[in-house]
């Protein structure tokens, strides 16, 4: 690192550690930071302390404007493998997140900080694939399309050809790429049924119970983690309202409807608020009945205000994206469809990169096994 880029990168420490020390009521403040300027001074970088880091994390989450449920924050259990740069171990940690973040059902939150070089392709730990046909029709999730085919140019051989197959993970270390299937203990999927609708359920759709974000870099006092997978736990509308009803995603709720008997002849019967109401009501059900943590989408906008205010008292400003905070079912009904907020993440932040594969032209197609 130039002399040039010095400053920043102290002023970034600085601003970071003096926060650290303060929300922590710890001495030492100066020491540190004298510490720091000179290992900056010597190698261009400074190394976090575990503690450093942990808090970093948490309040990294605690930054997101485009969270609704953060008000856990402070409850984030931080992984530090920053010394793990070999494939292979870092599958076997990813395994360890997704054991310990299941916890039998009673999901909580984790994230993983993985060493310098390290790369996750996937948006998400666990993503079902989307097959291109011959004819054009998809067979999956149309938003793993561009992904799917990224992987198979990677050597990926396809799967089973079902609409839930569960895509391989592209670990990327010191320029070099390595594909790992996911084991079958890794991967925990709810079958949706209907408390009173047995034709829904029939529909065969299911759903696995961890967003697992993995394609964000973690930005902490200057300092950028390229991996650092982190999860907390499902919000049932982002599984119905977003993922199976969208058009653009598994489209389902004429499939719904018709397993209702309702009329969908006409938009003015209402017949896709109704499919999206009971879709919602199945997809809540399902995961109670398994015995898997899923937050509903009134009870995680009261924990929004409550944490807000907690906040507040904590002296500290909450920014928020809206399109974002407010569901998309039944947003009016919610506490924060009437609030403001301001946009904008502050560090210590998630920050999006770059997808690999957000520039292939041509689609590749995965034969299935």
């Amino acid at each position: 690192m130039t002399a040039a880029l010095l400053p920043p990168l102290l002023a970034q420490a600085e601003s970071f550690l003096g926060l650290f020390y303060r929300e922590n009521r710890l001495d030492g403040l100066d020491d540190r930071l004298n510490a720091v300027q000179k290992e900056v001074a010597r190698t261009g970088q400074y190394t976090l302390s575990n503690d450093e880091l942990t808090h970093g994390a948490r309040v990294a989450w605690r930054n997101s404007a485009r969270c609704v449920g953060r008000l856990p924050w402070p409850a984030l259990a931080v992984r530090d493998l920053r010394q793990v740069t070999r494939p292979d171990e870092i599958f076997g940690h990813l395994l360890t997140h997704l054991h310990e973040a299941l916890n039998d059902g009673h999901i909580r939150p984790v994230i993983s900080v993985f060493g310098p070089g390290v790369r996750i392709h996937n948006p998400q730990l666990i993503r079902y694939a989307g097959y291109v046909q011959p004819g054009g029709e998809i067979i999956g999730d149309p938003a793993t399309v561009a992904l799917t085919a990224h992987l198979c140019r990677l050597g990926w051989k396809g799967g089973s050809g079902t609409r839930f197959d569960v895509l391989p993970l592209a670990i990327e270390s010191a320029g070099s790429i390595h594909l790992y299937e996911l084991p079958a203990h890794a991967v925990r999927e709810v079958a949706l049924t209907h408390p009173e609708i047995p034709a829904l359920g029939a529909l065969g759709l299911k759903w696995h119970v961890l967003p697992v974000i993995s394609d964000m870099s973690l930005e902490i006092g200057g300092q950028v983690f390229a991996c650092a997978p982190f999860n907390g736990w499902y919000l049932g509308t982002e599984i119905a309202a977003r993922n199976l009803a969208d058009t653009e995603r598994y489209h389902q709720l004429p499939e719904v409807a018709q397993a209702l008997g309702l009329d969908t002849s006409r938009s003015r019967s209402l017949w896709q608020d109704r499919a999206l109401v009971e879709l919602n009501v199945a997809v809540l059900h399902s995961f109670d009945a398994a015995g898997i943590r899923i937050s509903d989408h009134h009870a995680v906008t009261r924990q929004f205000v409550r944490f807000e205010h907690q906040e507040a008292r904590a002296g500290r400003a909450v920014r928020g994206r809206w399109s974002w905070l407010v569901p998309p079912l039944s947003p009016a009904t919610t506490p924060v469809w009437h609030r403001q907020y301001v946009d904008g993440d502050e560090s210590p932040r998630f920050m999006h990169g770059q997808d690999v594969w957000a520039d292939l032209q041509e689609t590749a197609r995965c034969p299935f096994h």
